[in-house]
């Protein structure tokens, strides 16, 4: 574990599971992250994934990976391949591969128990006209005129739905409960519909899918769930949950559990949203590095570690709250100032030539790897008479405390000497093009001239080694911190234009080039950076950048 990530804490649900086992009501913790094949996984997710895997495994347990697979309108394998990778990505490992497609044939014969023991019916009522009459929070619900149907007819009509005579929405199989029941769920809930659809798992084998209330309670019983952990939405389906346990034979008694979701600012946390923003084009992929997917973030830089370490600082609660995206980035940034090389790269190059440098000849200087951490070794850094450096490191007429480079200025070139700048070329348009500068070689660092002290330091790369990149730099995917906040304005009018700006000639140095997918850097005075997959297919590298060294957006909201 890296010192970046945090020691586990105590929460509620920890709470309960050492009760559970010091009580002996289980000698075992049984978890299970069950999501839907129907998108990819979003730092939200996470959340959920490092609840319930570090829970188990605190405690010696076990955790399941459970598709809830009941809708094959939405699900594709493409998407489980997909989350599954981002699981053992985010460094865990389930127990079991599960699906709730495994449980169709036991979660059809436990609703043949229930209409035998006259708690399901059938209701040939459309969709519509069963949602009006459920009443509200104010009203009870009407009964369906369906509702009195004898058990025999129920189990006819429900196993010739299983048998394909119907036709989609002639008709559904609730439960039998009370349409005045305070909490709406508890009001005769649909347990299966007719879905002539393609299951990408079962074929064509199923023609009635399971609701998702239905298939979760059973599914975790049948695994032998001990802890069921939900987000607040679920709360109120707990009673729900507990009625069908209660009311089948069911091998087992999970108990539910809710949690806050995992909510970040300046983007939206639903897979339908972030769908509708893939299919769109808003974005390049559902792997965007502006994406708040697992994907997106591991395009972008993120590390496990740094997930990890999120989310053991924000911790576990019953309060949800919207967290600021620079908590994300202050994690990112702690994880990597340890772990990352670092390197020289130039983003908006301005030549500088040093006049008394031979010409034709050029040297290697040793640099740190890494400054505070010697074990990681040193790199080699190429210098010439010509060299790159940031045309923001120049100014002609700089204000007051301008340490960089200015006509007559000094500046010491990191990890090289002292030069100062002698003389300033223009283009015919008065736009500088060209600075020629002259170096103090009784300055060279690890000289004893060295230790003459110049107010500013740049960075550089030398123009005969450096290596051309595409740099994409991110930003936030929406204007405002809450897009979803005003109802009468459809999100997608806050999507940033300056989300991402693409910067074609920037210059890095070699052992930056040298690197991959998955290979991060710290550029020196610039951020954090790692190779996109699209790295070296156009010719050269491209590297995005993860976050910037400072939190720029902290100083926007305190300007």
């Amino acid at each position: 574990m890296s010192s970046s990530e945090q020691v586990t804490t105590t929460n509620f649900i920890r709470n309960i599971v050492i009760d559970d086992l010091e009580s002996g009501k289980h000698e075992t913790i049984v978890t299970r992250f069950p999501p839907e094949p129907n998108g990819h996984l979003h730092i939200g997710h996470a959340k959920s994934i490092c609840l319930n895997f570090g829970l188990a495994s605190e405690f010696g347990g076990r955790t399941n990976l459970r598709f809830d697979d009941t809708n094959p309108l939405k699900e594709s394998e493409d998407y489980a391949q997909a989350i599954m990778n981002d699981v053992r990505w985010l460094g865990f490992k389930w127990h079991e591969l599960r699906h709730a497609s495994d449980y169709f044939g036991q979660l059809y014969e436990w609703a043949l128990h229930l209409v035998e023991n006259g708690q399901a019916y059938v209701d040939s009522q459309d969709a519509d006209t069963i949602r009006s009459q459920r009443g509200s929070l104010t009203e009870p619900g009407q009964e369906s005129p369906y509702r009195t149907r004898s058990i025999e007819e129920n189990r006819d009509l429900f196993t010739r739905m299983q048998a394909g005579e119907f036709e989609n929405g002639a008709h559904v199989l609730r439960a039998k409960i009370d349409m005045a029941a305070p909490n709406i769920n508890l009001r005769d809930p649909v347990l299966y519909r007719i879905l002539h659809a393609a299951h990408h798992r079962t074929g064509d084998e199923w023609c009635i899918y399971p609701m998702y209330d239905w298939a979760h309670g059973q599914s975790d019983a049948i695994e032998g769930i001990t802890h069921s952990l939900c987000t607040l939405e679920f709360e109120d389906h707990r009673p729900l949950y507990e009625w069908f346990l209660e009311n089948i034979p069911a091998p087992s008694s999970p108990r539910q559990i809710e949690f806050a979701r995992g909510n970040l600012d300046y983007t939206v946390m639903s897979k339908r949203r972030l769908k509708q923003l893939v299919d769109a084009e808003h974005v390049s992929g559902w792997d965007d590095p502006r994406m708040p997917t697992i994907a997106g973030l591991r395009r972008r830089g993120y590390t496990p570690q740094s997930i990890r370490a999120f989310w053991g600082e924000m911790g576990v609660s019953k309060s949800e709250s919207i967290i600021e995206m620079g908590v994300l980035e202050n994690a990112i940034r702690n994880d990597l100032n340890e772990r990352a090389p670092r390197g020289m790269a130039v983003l908006e190059p301005l030549k500088l030539i040093l006049s008394n440098y031979p010409e034709g000849e050029s040297e290697f200087i040793e640099a740190a790897v890494h400054p505070q951490n010697e074990a990681m070794g040193s790199r080699r850094v190429p210098l010439s008479r010509e060299l790159w450096i940031e045309r923001g490191d120049f100014m002609e007429d700089p204000p007051r405390k301008f340490f960089r480079l200015k006509p007559g200025g000094e500046v010491r070139l990191r990890n090289a000497f002292i030069i100062r700048c002698d003389e300033v070329i223009r283009d015919d348009a008065g736009d500088v093009i060209e600075l020629h500068c002259s170096f103090d070689p009784e300055s060279r660092s690890g000289l004893p001239g060295a230790k003459r002290k110049v107010k500013g330091t740049i960075h550089w790369v030398s123009a005969a080694h450096a290596v051309k990149a595409e740099i994409r730099l991110y930003d936030r995917l929406f204007s405002v911190a809450n897009p979803l906040a005003d109802k009468e304005t459809d999100y997608l009018e806050f999507l940033n234009p300056d989300s991402l700006s693409v910067i074609e000639d920037a210059w890095v140095e070699p052992s930056i080039a040298e690197g991959g997918p998955g290979d991060y850097f710290q550029f020196e005075r610039q951020g954090y950076f790692t190779h996109d997959p699209d790295s070296g297919s156009g010719g050269k590298p491209v590297l995005n950048r993860t976050v910037s060294l400072r939190d720029t957006w902290a100083k926007l909201r305190k300007g």
